[in-house]
């Protein structure tokens, strides 16, 4: 009988250290996938001088913190299509990026500046679409350019 009821402890010790409480960064994390990107909103920026120069800003509108999530090492993505819809390039091609989970906190106001670098093969009109990779405010634009 007693082993019957060191065993019933034991379970109910073991699952309310697996139910307690989350850390804030997991409630900030769970608050914010529900909301609608949450205030956080990104503007591109193409500059086409001596190469192609891409700037993506991602900010915090939010009147709280927001914390962005990332499965992995890769944080955005920038993809650049032809007059056609054909990829012409892609940034992260030929890249490796860690499997480690990696959090990126912006406080109100806060920004996230990615800027990348694309020497055009060809000159004509091309469409770039950059995303945000995060797990809880995936962020995506678009904006056609040319190139002379």
């Amino acid at each position: 009988m007693n082993s019957k009821l060191s065993f019933a402890l034991i379970c109910a010790t073991a699952l309310a250290f697996a139910c307690g409480p989350r850390s804030k960064s997991s409630e900030l994390l769970a608050h914010h996938s529900a909301a609608k990107n949450g205030g956080v909103h990104a503007a591109l920026n193409v500059d086409v001088r001596d190469g192609v120069t891409f700037a993506m800003h991602v900010t915090n509108d939010g009147a709280k913190k927001v914390e962005l999530a990332f499965n992995s090492g890769q944080t955005h993505d920038i993809v650049v299509l032809d007059s056609l819809g054909r990829e012409t390039w892609r940034w992260s091609t030929g890249r490796l990026f860690t499997q480690a989970l990696q959090n990126k906190v912006l406080r109100t106001a806060d920004t996230l500046a990615i800027e990348e670098r694309w020497r055009a093969t060809a000159p004509g009109r091309y469409t770039v679409i950059a995303t945000l990779a995060s797990a809880n405010f995936p962020l995506e634009q678009r904006t056609e350019f040319v190139v002379p």
